[in-house]
């Protein structure tokens, strides 16, 4: 099989992002930016949608500082599309932002062949910012921002995964680190379900039954905005909406693997699966197989953000759907 040993991998600190960048490795192969987002989800409690407790705290974890976590504010996401096929002016607030198609083509080499302009527009995925900071999101961060919060059932979960395995927490830092959380996530959702399931099957017998909340259209307020932010599987998911004169005058989405398949910044920084690419090791080029498990780590979903073109660069299909779906 073409690559190194697993175990190799995930802790050779001199096949990261960090190591080309610093000159100091922290983690091993795929370990990336190291600069974790987690919105927070599972609520436990019926304080209130967005003070209740929490099964994955919010927070931020910065340089795979696990010290330290910042607590999360949505006012500071952002997105730039100065290397997206979108034209905006500047940096931009999903409340703001704009989606506004500006495909530049790819660049014709000699060869015949057709490349991505990587210095300019190369991609149809926007760059989420948080507080001026590229972030990777997903399980990895959810456990890695636990842990830092010191919140007791994550830490129990990974520290179990990292005790079984003899491994050093930098462990968490890699590719092999961010498919263990994963496992270790779903370890823990599925213990947590199980009580979950009893504490409904009680408030069942107990005759509460309800499934949902009463909402009148009449009472939205004409002019007011909001947002939604879940943790989905792959990561911290937000929508943004605004309205005006009781209709949506403005939505935009802010996806998990828009977080993690990003382009280059305003700043020429990289997105999280690019940083996650720097310093790998390919034992085969014609089978690189090192970076398809570093990509597939992730758990990529970006079929809306892929458009067909051939070796060339020409488009083979184009196809625009109205408001009303029809093709």
């Amino acid at each position: 099989m073409a690559g190194t040993m697993y175990a190799e991998e995930a802790t050779d600190s001199s096949a990261t992002f960090t190591a080309h960048k610093n000159g100091k490795g922290v983690g091993g192969t795929g370990g990336g930016l190291l600069n974790y987002l987690s919105y927070g989800d599972f609520r436990l409690d019926d304080t209130g949608f967005y003070k209740s407790a929490l099964l994955f705290p919010s927070g931020v974890v910065l340089n795979g500082d696990l010290s330290k976590v910042y607590p999360f504010d949505p006012e500071k996401v952002q997105e730039d599309v100065t290397h997206a096929w979108y034209e905006a002016e500047g940096l931009q607030h999903p409340y703001e932002g704009t989606t506004i198609p500006k495909y530049t083509g790819l660049q014709k080499k000699s060869d015949g062949m057709a490349y991505l302009k990587t210095d300019e527009k190369y991609s149809w995925i926007k760059s989420p910012i948080y507080d001026d900071k590229r972030m990777e999101v997903g399980p990895l961060a959810r456990m890695v921002v636990g842990v830092a919060a010191g919140h007791e059932l994550i830490t129990k979960y990974v520290t179990n995964f990292l005790k079984r395995g003899n491994l050093p927490t930098t462990v968490l830092f890699s590719t092999i680190g961010r498919t263990a959380a994963r496992a270790i996530e779903t370890e823990l959702m599925a213990d947590e379900m199980m009580k979950w399931v009893d504490e409904l099957a009680a408030n069942v017998a107990a005759g509460d039954d309800s499934t949902w909340s009463d909402f009148d259209f009449e009472k939205v307020s004409k002019k007011t905005k909001g947002a939604g932010l879940a943790e989905a599987p792959r990561g911290g998911l937000g929508h943004w909406v605004k309205i005006e004169n009781g209709k949506i005058s403005n939505y935009q989405a802010v996806v998990p693997s828009t977080w993690n398949a990003a382009p280059r910044d305003y700043k020429g920084r990289l997105g999280a699966y690019e940083a996650a690419l720097i310093g790998t090791k390919v034992a085969d080029p014609e089978q690189p197989l090192e970076i398809i498990r570093t990509i597939h780590s992730f758990d990529p979903c970006i079929a809306c953000a892929v458009h067909v073109v051939d070796t060339k660069g020409k488009e083979l299909g184009v196809y625009k759907v109205d408001t009303q779906c029809n093709i």
